[in-house]
């Protein structure tokens, strides 16, 4: 049996109030909704990483060898990201690394192919992240629909908590949603050309045929998790599919998280197997360019899993972002704002040469007496022992706060920005920024955790490293 053996999500702290976009007001009032913000530090890349480490939470890492990531606003046009991601997990060199691309159905077509793969024995442990962090024009009707988020899977042959028994696909050419290379944001055509010719059309034609193949109809399974471009489409099409909306279809977020785009798919898939029970039949259908449609089978040991970080716990740890102007600068949209992102850039040689401290945050500890320390250096602060160490992975720890400031003068579109002097646990000590945190908590011995983030965009080029961020 090959299926889904552990899950993790990520959905970003921060929440925008739909009415502020409407009105680009302040604090323009809850009640009317809500969606996931990436911070200003956070992108796909970063959001993958979150996800997948609580996919990972309590597995050897060692036993991963595979890792695909989907998404359609990964920021590198020629660059890898599952490379970049892997390395930032620190799994193993031999790790094969695959990306997929350019539609909002990538998610579960990477999700097939790790089944695939362990299927025919060329992997053991595939890990599968979707994360997407799009850009809709300014105050549309998009923008109010999108939602920021990641979601993680770890596909094997061992431990399997939920089995993909079938699945039925299907392909269409279509110009409904897309954005080219040049453009900053998602277009999309007249409403209902999309959702009549495009969605409604063809996701019923891949769930239907699931039923065919497999003999069954929607009073089958349990539960259904479809992605939707709106809660309006998405109702109608779990209507005529034959599903009771208010009881057997997986609520779709929207109000509360946002359309994630590849991630969003899997994103509700998670929030169903977190009220799963052993015995239960899922339908899965996810939508673009096509569409394609699981089914799939919940196993024992699936309560296991329901301490992982996944929708809900994300859903309840949330902070307002009052200030639509303020949105606006995260994404570099506000044409009086200055863009922090010119310079010559982080010399490639220098990346390289420090990947292991910047992406893994790896520190040294001493073989002599112990002593971990970050960054790299060859003489041990505390034995004076010269270049006799082993590499150790900080990333997975926590650690509390020794000394911390707040610079109203740095280039960040969220001022003040917090840097601290972080002891982490084992003794290592690191000057890291801090993110995701108000003012009013920060304290010294205050316990945190460390996230992967942009640290800067100079030369146009994104550069990442580790922050901390209070342990919530």
């Amino acid at each position: 049996m090959i299926g889904i053996r552990s899950y993790g999500a990520y959905i970003p702290r921060m929440r925008l109030q739909l009415a502020a976009i409407a009105g680009g007001g302040r604090k323009a009032g809850s009640g009317g909704g809500e969606r996931a913000v990436a911070y200003y530090d956070e992108d796909s890349v970063t959001m993958a990483v979150a996800a997948a480490t609580n996919c990972l939470e309590g597995i050897d890492r060692s036993q991963i060898d595979g890792l695909l990531f989907a998404s359609t606003s990964y920021e590198y046009k020629e660059k890898q990201a599952a490379a970049l991601i892997a390395k930032a997990l620190d799994l193993d060199r031999n790790t094969i690394t695959a990306d997929f691309a350019d539609s909002i159905r990538a998610g579960t077509t990477a999700l097939r192919s790790a089944l695939d793969a362990v299927t025919a024995g060329s992997a053991n442990n595939v890990l599968v992240v979707a994360s997407d962090c799009r850009l809709a024009p300014p105050r549309s009707a998009q923008e109010r629909s999108f939602g920021d988020g990641a979601a993680a899977f770890l596909v094997s042959a061992e431990d399997v908590r939920a089995s993909i028994d079938a699945a039925h696909f299907v392909t269409d050419e279509i110009i409904d949603v897309w954005r080219t290379e040049r453009d900053p944001w998602v277009k999309s055509w007249e409403d209902r050309f999309v959702v009549e010719h495009g969605y409604l059309r063809t996701a019923r034609e891949a769930c239907l045929g699931l039923f065919k193949k497999t003999d069954k109809k929607a009073a089958d399974f349990r539960r259904a998790v479809l992605y939707g471009p709106d809660a309006r489409s998405h109702t109608a099409l779990a209507r005529a599919l034959g599903f009771d909306v208010k009881t057997e279809v997986q609520p779709p977020l929207f109000g509360q998280l946002g359309n994630a785009g590849a991630a969003f798919a899997p994103l509700l898939l998670i929030a169903a197997l977190e009220q799963a029970r052993p015995g239960d039949s899922i339908l899965l259908g996810n939508y673009g360019d096509g569409a394609e449609a699981f089914a799939l089978s919940v196993h024992d040991g699936i309560s296991s899993l329901f301490g992982n970080r996944g929708v809900r716990w994300h859903l309840e740890r949330r902070a307002e972002l009052d200030d639509y102007a303020k949105y606006l600068n995260f994404r570099h949209l506000q044409t009086t704002s200055a863009d922090p992102r010119g310079g010559t850039g982080v010399s490639a040689t220098v990346h390289y040469r420090e990947r292991d401290q910047d992406i893994s945050f790896h520190g040294h500890k001493c073989r002599r007496c112990a002593q971990e320390q970050f960054p790299f250096q060859r003489v041990c602060f505390s034995c004076f022992a010269r270049d006799d160490f082993d590499a150790v992975r900080l990333s997975d720890r926590h650690g509390k706060l020794l000394a911390f400031t707040f610079d109203h003068f740095a280039p960040s579109p969220d001022l003040p920005l917090i840097v601290t002097t972080t002891e982490i646990d084992g003794g290592a000590r690191a000057y890291l920024q801090m993110t995701d945190a108000n003012v009013s908590e920060v304290k010294l011995d205050l316990p945190v955790e460390f996230t992967f983030r942009k640290i800067h965009e100079y030369g146009g080029t994104p550069n990442y490293f580790w922050k901390c961020t209070p342990l919530r």
